[in-house]
């Protein structure tokens, strides 16, 4: 307790000094939290996904659509214990500034394979029994103050026209992964209502989702699906849920490899302005230092001094930092609204927020303490006043 003490006294005895070096800490530390917790955001789909669910697309792109015919070859492959199939719909909610995925799907079948979407019974029953009813999730419902029976227009830019659903159910998520964010509605109301304007394109959809009850198995699963549509007029891709929502991930992969590097080069830079603080604090002490030495303190409690020092700036610092990281990160959630799935601050940032501020002490300390605990007890004396 007398050492904390003295630890505590010493790194504020220059007030401002430790007061502006704390606030860099508290800077840099909530700044690597937040770009940290942006690219786990940008991969919160992949965490999402189920190993039991494959992705059955057109092997030339996803903007090429697969007929509606496959669901029934696609039952009969072995493995398979479950179909459905969704379009990616486009609509606009307002503004183009409310952007938010919209997706035509089979919803019996679709709400099956996602039991990760928790959803009233009464209001899932709702939601199958209207042609025109849609189902959305908390965090957009949230977003636009959206409640049940809602009338909600958007205006088609891959279906012209404007599309007007009664909201007959919101899910919540099963944990802080799961996507809350999605519009869903019937795709056999965008069918028929493609059918009247033109009979092509009708009886097409995006991607299949396939249920499979083995996840070990899904490559060769894949495989089978594959070759049961080979030589076709639209031959399939499939692989797992995780694979295809990483594709779409690692179109913004330079992206994320430079929001990595900015956030390791803030710890260095805050690492070199904590080293020279101390390197300072070394230097007016060096007086004290070599008195304790005269006195018969060994180099190894001087250097302790130091790292103890160094170590209590760096930890209260980052400490802070990291406690404002969770509001600043709640502000910018809000802020992006449904840009990211899923914006929570995890445990590994705020663990590697902790780390972080320790090396950051460590490192900080290690050459004063070095030359301090190297010091001639004589010259050190002369600086004595």
């Amino acid at each position: 307790m007398f050492i904390f003490r003295l630890l505590l006294k010493n790194a504020f005895r220059h007030k401002l000094r430790t007061l502006l070096t704390m606030l860099g800490l508290i800077v840099a530390i909530c700044a690597f939290g937040l770009l940290r917790t942006i690219i786990d955001a940008w991969y919160a789909g992949v965490d999402g996904t189920s190993s039991t669910r494959l992705i059955t697309r057109n092997a030339i792109s996803l903007t090429f659509p697969l007929p509606l015919n496959y669901a029934e070859r696609l039952k009969t492959v072995e493995g398979v214990t479950g179909i459905s199939w969704s379009n990616w719909f486009g609509g606009i909610y307002i503004t183009e500034r409310n952007f938010f995925p919209q997706f035509a799907v089979e919803p019996a079948s679709y709400l099956a394979l996602y039991p990760e979407y928790v959803l009233n019974e009464d209001e899932k029953k709702a939601f199958i029994l209207d042609r025109q009813g849609a189902i959305v999730g908390r965090k957009l419902a949230n977003q636009y103050g959206w409640k049940i029976g809602d009338q909600i227009p958007l205006r088609g830019t891959i279906f012209p026209g404007t599309w007007t659903f009664t909201l007959r159910g919101i899910w919540d998520g099963v944990d802080a992964k799961t996507d809350e964010s999605q519009f869903l509605f019937h795709w056999q109301f965008l069918a028929e209502s493609v059918r009247k304007r033109s009979a092509k394109g009708a009886d097409y959809v995006g991607v299949y989702v396939v249920r499979i009850n083995e996840p070990n198995n899904a490559p060769l699963i894949s495989e089978r699906i594959d070759a049961q549509f080979k030589n076709s007029l639209a031959e399939t891709l499939t692989e797992t849920e995780k694979a295809f929502q990483l594709g779409f991930v690692s179109m913004s992969e330079a992206i994320l490899v430079a929001i990595n590097a900015v956030s390791f080069v803030i710890v260095i830079i805050i690492m070199a302005v904590m080293a020279n603080t101390m390197t300072m604090t070394a230097r007016e002490r060096l007086a004290e230092y070599a008195t304790l030495k005269a006195l018969g303190f060994s180099p190894g409690f001087v250097v302790k001094l130091l790292f103890g020092e160094s170590l209590v700036i760096a930890l209260m610092g980052g400490g802070l930092g990291m406690l404002l990281t969770l509001p600043i990160a709640a502000a910018f959630a809000k802020a992006v609204g449904t840009l990211f799935p899923s914006f929570v601050v995890s445990e590994t940032t705020m663990a590697l927020q902790l780390l972080a501020s320790a090396i950051v002490g460590v490192v900080a300390a290690a050459w004063p303490a070095w030359k301090m605990s190297r010091i001639d007890i004589v010259n050190g004396l002369r600086h004595v006043a």
